[in-house]
């Protein structure tokens, strides 16, 4: 069988082509393509010596296609139909999209985000699955990799790599956190008390270093940590249940305290407010789908700051 070259073939003949297996008119054919009577009798010459074959007939009633040319001509449509697909702006379409998303992120914005993403998720897109993989330090190279879609944590803007977005979800600050009935309930807390209790720490990448630490060492002051673990959910329950102190950020204080028999003090010592922030590679910037996905993320986190908002002015 003798091989056509793909590259000496004009993909406008298979364009007028498919506009003349519809019209069944050379005229009509011309004019959904904008080519003058003249042009698309050229055009139906050169089909003819493409495929050796008349391609139409004229009757009474205008054109008819030659037999192998209505065997071709729902291939005709299926390939100038994939082509505009290719072509045409990409979309994401919640309700009826199969979709799958990766989110990296720890257990502490996990648990912020993640109930209120899925329940939303649920309602719109009920074809859309995700996965949150096990942490890989902050996340960056997950994403770097492709290996995830975002990343949730606290990143410095000017450190990711070249080709990244961030954008602030909010801020936050440290507090501390005891059991309720904790006898440094009491009085007030300063910072003697502090480093004299021992203390669950939470390291996410086993570091060692924790932005209490940090401070407390900046005033010539160690704490003694009885408890390090790298869980943010599970260090509250251990303080619930001992007399161990706990550095939390506010946010997730206030979350857990819901459900467990918590209270809230103010740290001793000036620890800088920090930032969580969403972050994602530009190969998947313009994306619909990716675009949905971090209006959904950005949505819950405005939503909660109004409703913050108006709590605290009652």
């Amino acid at each position: 069988m003798q091989k056509t070259d793909v590259n000496a073939i004009d993909l406008n003949l298979l364009k007028f082509l498919g506009a003349l297996l519809r019209e069944r008119s050379v005229t009509r054919a011309g004019a959904r393509l904008g080519l003058s009577q003249p042009a698309a009798s050229r055009a139906l010459g050169r089909l003819r010596v493409l495929f050796n074959d008349k391609v139409v007939v004229r009757t009474s009633a205008g054109v008819d296609p030659t037999p192998r040319m209505l065997t071709l001509e729902p291939l005709v449509e299926r390939m100038l139909e994939d082509a505009r697909s290719i072509v045409a702006p990409m979309q994401f379409e919640p309700s009826t999209a199969q979709h799958h998303f990766t989110i990296a992120c720890i257990d502490h914005l996990a648990s912020m985000i993640l109930p209120k993403l899925t329940a939303k998720i649920e309602r719109q897109a009920p074809g859309v699955t995700m996965r949150i993989p096990v942490p890989d330090g902050d996340n960056v190279n997950a994403v770097a990799r492709g290996d995830a879609d975002i990343a949730l944590g606290m990143f410095d803007g000017e450190q990711l790599p070249a080709g990244f977005y961030l954008r602030k979800l909010y801020d936050d600050e440290f507090v501390c956190v005891v059991r309720r009935g904790h006898p440094l309930l009491s009085s007030r807390l300063t910072l003697e008390k502090f480093v004299a209790s021992s203390h669950v720490a939470i390291n996410i990448d086993d570091r060692g270093s924790t932005p209490v630490d940090s401070a407390l060492a900046g005033q010539g002051q160690r704490r003694r940590i009885a408890v390090r673990l790298p869980h943010f959910l599970v260090a509250p329950m251990i303080v619930a249940q001992s007399d161990l102190v706990l550095s939390l950020p506010k946010r997730l204080a206030l979350f857990m305290s819901q459900s467990l028999p918590l209270e809230l003090m103010a740290l001793p010592l000036a620890i800088a407010p920090f930032s969580l922030s969403m972050v994602w590679h530009e190969r998947t910037h313009g994306d619909p789908a990716q675009i949905w996905l971090r209006r959904q993320i950005g949505a819950l986190i405005d939503d909660h700051e109004q409703t913050q908002g108006a709590e605290n002015t009652r």
